[in-house]
């Protein structure tokens, strides 16, 4: 038996107007987020990465060996950047943000570079014997990669890494650096000092 069609096809059912809704709620929230910036920096995790420098410079004073005193400030690096990942992922899920968004990515890719060139110049200057050089350049490019990372951050950051790049350019050039105690009061400072007041600013401004 054939079949009967209608002489006019069936219209599809329209697409519910809350669907239309939620993929303009997305569009513009995906937007927003591509256009923003990266605003879960660490408060109160920066004053804890501030609070561990300032251990490791005190712990390191009394190193026995110049290799005892790397490994400190390498240990403290690692656990420095552990603090600030976990702080970071604690205030973007406060927030309700993803923490590996566009903004995030900028970042990353804006700060870890300067990071990369800090390694392979301390090991350059390991092997040379300068080794009352590393602390300046450590503090010098720190301060670049958080200048050029704040650029997609709130205000606070680009200050802080101008202070790092300053206190690193006065520690090469300006005041005693040949002496380890001197190593460890610049870096005490820096990455001690500057953190836990920059943290503090922040996590009153913008939050923990």
């Amino acid at each position: 038996m054939a079949t009967i069609r209608p002489i006019r096809d069936i219209p599809p059912e329209p697409i519910p107007l809350h669907t239309h809704a939620l993929d303009n709620l997305r569009y513009i929230r995906e937007t927003m987020e591509r256009a923003g910036s990266f605003t879960a920096v660490p408060g109160w995790g920066g004053v804890l990465m501030g609070v561990t420098a300032l251990a490791a410079a005190g712990l390191a004073s009394h190193a026995g060996s110049r290799g005892i005193w790397l490994a400190i400030w390498l240990g403290e690096a690692l656990l420095a950047m552990a603090v600030g990942v976990l702080a970071m992922r604690r205030k973007a899920r406060a927030a309700g943000l993803p923490l590996w968004s566009a903004p995030t990515r900028k970042f990353v890719f804006s700060f870890v570079p300067p990071l990369f060139a800090g390694a392979v110049l301390t090991l350059a200057l390991w092997d040379a014997g300068a080794v009352a050089s590393i602390p300046g350049l450590w503090l010098m490019l720190y301060g670049t990669g958080v200048i050029t990372g704040g650029a997609f951050s709130v205000p606070a950051i680009p200050v802080m890494g101008a202070c790092f790049l300053t206190l690193g350019a006065l520690a090469l050039f300006v005041l005693p650096g040949t002496s380890m105690v001197w190593a460890d009061l610049w870096l005490g400072a820096g990455f001690g000092g500057l953190h836990v007041l920059f943290g503090t600013i922040i996590a009153r401004r913008y939050g923990g």
